[in-house]
């Protein structure tokens, strides 16, 4: 018999799969609660993608203003005012997230702002936030409560005041040297960012490359372009220990001098959110380092409760998340037979330039022993960089020589996710690189572009 807290759908987590799920099942004539412990929207609008790319865009004017004169362009003196580009970006997160809370303004989907934890496969028990519990139980459950910063074990880490990618986005002045541990994705937007800023930036990664997940003359490409504009990178640099004294904060690096700055930013990695959750009283199974485990269906080893977004680990990535949704859409409520096998997964680095990706890398293609040719071009043999003076970086297709259709596609240039995306819908449908080379593209966009690339592959 139903019951005030009994639900078709419980989602813990309120990201970027679980609200509109939660939404659909409302709009379906079903009840649908939604638990969230602090700010709804999840991490890409509160802490991700939001925040992070509204300061990049500030840092490109200002790299914009200092370099204008190369386009005949005199700006004799110009002032970064952080806390003006903090503001900014509170308030487009504000806006953003208030889109996103209108959703349970009439009750359906519910809200209910607490800490969730399972007793039982679909029954989880919530400490409210205003105090008090409440106890819930579901024919479906949907995990969908996302990452936080990796803290390493490195001794003196806790005794000195670190930042992470929330803490570091709140400073309300331009550190005077940024020492960042790591070396992936939030590491390489946050250093060239604060470089920009006008912060002197070291960065420390322990691998041998940035970016350690692309090829490696991606990496080394895009390492080469952040040390042009100043950035101090240091590959093979393995901290064993930090301290703070006389005002800065000293990291020792295994093997190498120590590196002194005024603020220390940690971004080696992130953790799922699942401590909390006792997931054992489920019987969810999770791996080594506490991700959800899935099938491909995006449901765990117990039937009706399911993991989507970052929390099941695979590619951390808003539109991932997004597209986990709409397989949970269809499979409950449409019946569908929808899986996460063979599809695509686009990502965009934001750097200046960008690093946009799809499909295979070389390093895949090889490992699968798969048969490719290589097309590849400079950005300096694109008319349109040339005009604007954004030449650096270059763009690769891998080819399948049977086929022709295009297996995975890589830019590290101006507007490199926009071109990456126009070579996802070519794989999509299936297009060859013929059909790329005899395509009419506009004059000068950087579409043209791709003409000439898969040209090189009949030359």
């Amino acid at each position: 018999m139903a019951t005030d807290n009994h639900f078709d759908l419980v989602v813990l987590g309120s990201g970027q799969s679980g609200n509109p799920l939660a939404g659909a099942f409302a709009s379906a004539g079903k009840r649908a609660v939604v638990v969230e412990r602090a700010l709804v929207a999840g991490t890409c609008i509160n802490y991700g993608c939001t925040p992070t790319k509204t300061m990049v865009a500030s840092a490109r004017r200002a790299h914009e203003a200092r370099t204008s004169s190369e386009l005949g362009i005199e700006i004799p003196d110009f002032k970064v005012n952080l806390e003006r580009i903090r503001q900014r970006k509170r308030d487009l997160v504000a806006q953003f997230r208030a889109g996103n809370e209108r959703r349970f303004e009439k009750g359906s989907p519910e809200l209910i702002r607490g800490e969730a934890s399972f007793v039982g496969p679909r029954e989880i028990r919530v400490q409210l936030n205003e105090g008090g519990e409440r106890t819930l139980s579901a024919s479906a459950v949907v995990i969908d409560t996302g990452l936080s910063p990796l803290i390493p074990k490195i001794p003196g880490l806790d005794g000195v005041p670190y930042l992470d990618n929330v803490s570091l986005m709140e400073l309300a002045a331009v550190p005077e040297h940024l020492v960042i541990l790591g070396g992936g994705y939030l590491a390489v937007e946050f250093g060239q960012m604060f470089r920009r800023f006008g912060s002197r930036v070291t960065m420390l990664q322990r691998g041998a490359h940035i970016l350690e997940r692309e090829d490696d003359d991606l990496s080394d490409a895009l390492a080469e372009i952040l040390r042009e504009d100043g950035i101090d990178i240091r590959t093979g640099a393995e901290a064993d220990a930090v301290s703070a004294a006389k005002g800065s904060i000293s990291v020792h690096v295994k093997g190498g001098e120590p590196v002194e700055g005024s603020h220390l930013l940690v971004a080696v990695g992130r953790k799922p959110n699942t401590e909390a959750l006792n997931l054992t009283a489920a019987g969810v199974k999770t791996d080594n380092r506490g991700f959800v485990q899935v099938n491909e269906k995006l449901e765990t080893n117990i039937p009706g409760v399911y993991a989507t977004g970052d929390v099941k680990g695979g590619p951390a990535f808003t539109h991932i998340s997004y597209d986990d949704y709409r397989i949970l859409r269809d499979n409950l409520l449409q019946g569908a037979n929808r899986t996460i096998k063979g599809r695509m997964v686009p990502n965009v680095v934001y750097t200046d330039p960008q690093l946009g990706r799809v499909g295979l890398t070389e390093r895949e293609a090889r490992a699968e022993g798969r048969r490719y040719k290589l097309a590849k071009m400079p950005m300096t043999s694109v008319a349109r960089a040339n005009e604007i003076g954004e030449t650096r970086g270059f763009m690769k297709a891998l080819v399948d020589p049977g086929s022709g259709q295009i297996l995975g596609a890589a830019v590290l240039g101006a507007e490199g996710g926009e071109i990456m995306s126009m070579m996802q819908i070519a794989m999509m449908g299936k297009l060859t690189y013929k059909d790329m080379v005899e395509a009419i593209f506009a004059h000068p966009a950087y579409s043209e572009s791709l003409n000439n690339l898969f040209n090189k592959l009949d030359q």
